[in-house]
């Protein structure tokens, strides 16, 4: 199938220190590009890559589950780390899901995460009822958009693949075990107003994880999709200046092609 415009991976080569970018689930690359784009363009080494069902249509997404966009970011890790000294990942809402399991994973392989939004639990009595729904109703309503900024719009799916939806439920399920064991450093910023993920799941993920050196931002202008909303440019400048800080070769880098 082909994909929705603006669906594309994104890759830049740069220098020693590397990127990972996770965008969420029924969503894209699209979402999260002008991060990608950021972190590039100072420099650093970045790999964004299109999950396995998204980016085409719903039914593409069906057929997949939570091994299949894992085993994605998996495998870009691994060639990051071949190419890059160090390496950190950056998720969105589900994005942030996977970094979270990369880094209970790759302890030494992943050098810090920066979370926007991040899910940990499908919410509501329909989340409980998934394991027998999607045997009978196919999709439910979309989530894609949540965005207070007009004009700037998400490039997802309008519908929600139940099947998919239920293996996400297992995803958040698998990695809140997995909380324990991320250490790395970690930056968490997420929106106070959030119609997809709400606060409670940040408060979740912040109160497991075993890492010492935490830092929180709120999103206070933005909902959801924080990286296209009026925060964006606060979530980019705060991503990097979190990389400098703990691999200061990559603020040396940008220092000297801006001179």
């Amino acid at each position: 199938m082909p994909l929705l415009p603006g669906a594309e991976p994104f890759r830049h080569e740069g220098g020693e220190v590397g990127v990972l970018v996770c965008h969420g689930f029924t969503g894209s690359p699209q979402s999260v590009r002008p991060w990608a784009e950021y972190l590039a363009g100072r420099g650093l080494t970045v790999s964004l890559p299109l999950l396995p069902g998204h980016g085409t249509r719903w039914q593409d997404m069906q057929v997949t589950g939570w091994q299949d966009w894992y085993a994605e970011v998996d495998r870009e890790l691994r060639a990051l780390r071949e190419r890059c000294a160090e390496v950190f990942v950056c998720g969105l809402s589900m994005g942030g899901t996977l970094a979270l399991r990369l880094a209970a994973e790759h302890p030494a392989g992943v050098r810090g995460l920066v979370l926007v939004n991040p899910g940990n639990k499908l919410h509501g009595p329909a989340a409980r009822t998934l394991p027998v729904t999607r045997h009978l109703v196919r999709t439910a309503k979309g989530i894609a958009s949540d965005i207070a900024k007009p004009g700037s719009p998400e490039i997802g799916y309008d519908r929600v693949p139940l099947h998919a939806a239920h293996s996400l439920r297992r995803l958040f399920q698998v990695v809140d075990a997995q909380l324990p064991r991320v250490t790395q450093p970690l930056l968490l910023m997420h929106s106070p107003e959030d119609h997809v993920v709400p606060p409670v799941d940040s408060a979740r993920i912040l109160g497991r994880v075993s890492s010492r050196d935490v830092t929180e931002r709120l999103l206070e202008r933005s909902y959801h999709v924080a990286t296209l909303d009026y925060d964006a440019d606060f979530v980019f400048e705060e991503t990097y200046a979190f990389i400098g800080r703990l691999a200061p070769s990559a603020a040396e880098r940008a220092g000297k092609e801006g001179t």
